[in-house]
């Protein structure tokens, strides 16, 4: 079974970045589009990026749009997220989710999750 798997998160300072990436062994990424998804202690799940398979298609929340960049190397079998100018708002645990594009890029989103990695912004 796919089992995808973040990396990358950390502590941050405002204004600072992290690359997150989504990777998965055994099974070949491309044929699935790629999700990210964060949630804040006591908030509901939110829907961050999307990209498909080919990486031709990709979608943004609005409070990330001009800061975050969603992107895939197929070869490497790995799908980043590219995280600038991070707020403290940005707090949370990312996942990735492997899925039909319909659906990892909806709110209510069906497919293969990986276990998260924290990314916390502060000074």
């Amino acid at each position: 079974q796919l089992q995808p798997v973040e990396s990358g998160g950390g502590l941050v300072q405002p204004g600072g970045s992290l690359r997150l990436s989504c990777a998965a062994s055994g099974f070949p990424l491309a044929i699935y589009a790629i999700g990210w998804f964060r949630q804040a202690p006591g908030k509901e799940r939110e829907g961050v990026s999307c990209i498909s398979g080919g990486g031709g298609s990709t979608d943004y929340a609005d409070s990330v749009k001009g800061r975050f960049t969603i992107s895939r190397d197929n070869a490497k079998n790995t799908v980043y997220l590219q995280m600038n100018s991070l707020k403290p708002e940005d707090t949370a645990v990312y996942y990735c989710v492997a899925g039909p594009y319909s659906s990892v890029c909806s709110g209510a989103p069906q497919g293969y999750w990986g276990q998260g990695t924290q990314v916390t912004v502060s000074s």
